[in-house]
């Protein structure tokens, strides 16, 4: 516990440096952090000053390590919580580390299940295919001869990362003390959701389980291969995977109709994915597509993936046609619905910006749309208005920007819509098929049942509140509350005044009789009044100046904030 205690002191002086070197010394100062590590020496890099807030963040995470990159790489695609230029800045961050060396990975494979690598693989490749943060992957063949990739997580990197998020809760919380914009996702509940998916990704079975899923979907899909999953060579720190033999996208040598034909099956999968599945890769990069020959899609790297249930597909559906349909108030609502707002939004307002959005953006092929820009759009919105959206659409907004790029780059006058409109016809009718029908209203019939059975209670219990006066009605207003708080802290300030002017007065008259005088001065009536001023301060600084000022981060963010 000790130890433990002394590791995250020593961290939090090296993430204390490396802040202040970037330009972030005033909020340690603010947070109270530069008082728990008073010794740490804090200097300004002059060059890194002159550039962005966005840029100086990006540059201290990829400096602060492993854990910190992934927290950005996180944040990337949470488009919704942070202004463009961070969602830009932070979508560069990269995994740039050494791989480990073979004895190690014969360590991690010894431990995971405790037989030589020599038992588990006919050959074993000792130099990685690609090494990353957390792990790193290499080429292998089992004993019947089969090509396999084996990834091994990085030794010591569960240590590592649970130290340094057990010192991003502290952060979190000394930083929520502070900034005045939390009101739509607070530093901590930020850094729950990223122990969350650090665990989640920490454990390769996870992993192994979002891959069987994807495999189960396209069991029968002839255009789209998903790698089997080795159980007997999988583990929480091992996960063997079927070899697929194929160029990555980015490097596929394709000629026109090849690319044509290509972009339409990446299409059709995302869309599949989306109102089928419900299940979608979170980060279709074309280095996560391979191409075999056929041409087939190969799908790899399955540590982000998004689910979306029947009722964000309605809504989904519901949304795209309001934007292709230029209909900016029903966006407005599904926009507001999507989320859950932290304030009551101003919807004409909202409206009004999305108009100017959707005038922008009224997409009729794919080269006339950006959708970069128009999620990029609707999610700085969503910032603007202190709405909140939920995890699996700020991935989704990710994703989508990621197959728009890819299909521009392969087929950029593709008609979108003929491949959309199957997809939202079949959700349109399965929202009116008769069976679908009935589950709905047998649900609402029992909706209504329940409200029914409960009215006559609820109203004899209003009446009885009534009858013994003990019914209130609790109204919140925001000028009221700080009214309140106002009054409340001068009537604690007068009290403590008038307590300290009756302290000095009792303590003259109690010590007068006792000369202890120093150079004529009373001695024991100075003592009084300084135990009084002590006291009136005190009082002053807790409930008028909270102790400290919050720093607002508009003056960084901009107005988008």
């Amino acid at each position: 516990m000790i130890r433990n205690a002394f590791q995250d002191l020593n961290r939090l002086r090296q993430i204390a440096i490396i802040a202040g070197k970037y330009g972030f010394a005033d909020l340690l100062e603010r947070s109270g952090l530069r008082r728990v590590v008073p010794d740490a020496k804090i200097e300004g890099d002059a060059a890194a000053q002159s550039l962005t807030f966005a840029r100086r963040f990006t540059m201290m995470l990829a400096e602060l390590g492993p854990t910190f990159v992934k927290l950005g790489q996180v944040l990337s695609t949470r488009g919704d919580l942070l202004p463009a230029e961070f969602i830009e800045e932070l979508s560069t961050l990269q995994d740039d580390v050494p791989p480990f060396e073979m004895e190690d990975v014969r360590k991690q494979m010894l431990a995971a299940f405790e037989r030589p690598i020599e038992e588990l693989f006919l050959e074993f490749d000792p130099v990685p295919i690609a090494a990353a943060s957390m792990a790193q992957v290499h080429k292998a063949k089992t004993h019947d001869g089969v090509g396999v990739v084996v990834k091994v997580q990085r030794p010591g990197i569960t240590e590592r990362m649970r130290a340094d998020l057990s010192v991003l809760h502290s952060i979190a919380r000394a930083l929520e003390a502070v900034i005045e914009e939390v009101s739509v996702t607070s530093p901590t509940s930020i850094i729950e959701e990223f122990d969350r998916a650090v665990h989640e990704e920490l454990d390769f079975l996870n992993e192994a389980s979002n891959v069987r899923a994807f495999l189960k979907a396209h069991a029968n899909h002839p255009r789209v291969r998903i790698p089997k999953v080795y159980e007997e060579l999988t583990g929480r720190t091992v996960l063997t995977l079927e070899f697929l033999d194929g160029p990555k996208l980015s490097s596929a040598d394709l000629d026109e109709a090849g690319k044509r034909e290509l972009a339409g099956i990446i299409l059709e999968e995302a869309f599949k994915e989306l109102f089928e599945d419900g299940l979608f890769h979170g980060d279709p990069h074309p280095g996560n597509l391979l191409v075999l020959e056929g041409p087939v899609l190969a799908i790899i790297d399955f540590g982000l993936v998004g689910r979306v249930t029947h009722q964000m597909q309605e809504a989904l559906i519901s949304l795209i046609l309001a934007v292709a349909l230029k209909d900016s108030e029903s966006v407005a609502r599904q926009l507001y619905r999507l989320g859950t707002a932290d304030t009551r939004a101003n919807l004409h307002a909202f409206k009004r910006d999305i108009d100017a959005i959707l005038n922008a953006y009224l997409p009729s092929s794919l080269k006339d749309v950006n959708a970069k820009a128009l999620v990029r759009d609707l999610l700085n919105l969503a910032v603007k208005y202190r709405i909140k959206v939920p995890r699996e659409y700020a991935i989704l907004g990710r994703a989508s920007v990621a197959i728009e790029g890819i299909l521009r780059s392969l087929y950029p006058e593709m008609p979108i819509n003929e491949i959309f409109m199957p997809y939202a016809k079949k959700m349109l009718a399965d929202r009116y098929d008769p069976s679908q029908l009935q589950g709905n209203a047998m649900k609402t019939l029992l909706r209504l049942q329940n409200a029914a059975s409960d009215l006559p209670l609820q109203l004899q219990q209003i009446m009885l509140d009534l009858e013994a006066g003990k019914f209130t009605v609790t109204l919140k207003n925001e000028q009221v509350e700080s009214l309140n708080s106002n009054l409340r802290a001068l009537a604690v300030v007068a009290f403590a005044g008038l307590c300290a002017c009756g302290f000095i007065i009792g303590s003259f008259i109690s010590f007068a009789p006792k000369q202890w005088e120093i150079a004529g001065v009373p001695v024991l009536g100075v003592l009084g009044i300084a135990a009084s001023v002590f006291l009136f301060s005190t009082a002053v600084v807790r409930q008028v100046l909270g102790g400290f000022r919050k720093v607002s981060l508009k003056r960084f963010f901009g107005k988008s904030w």
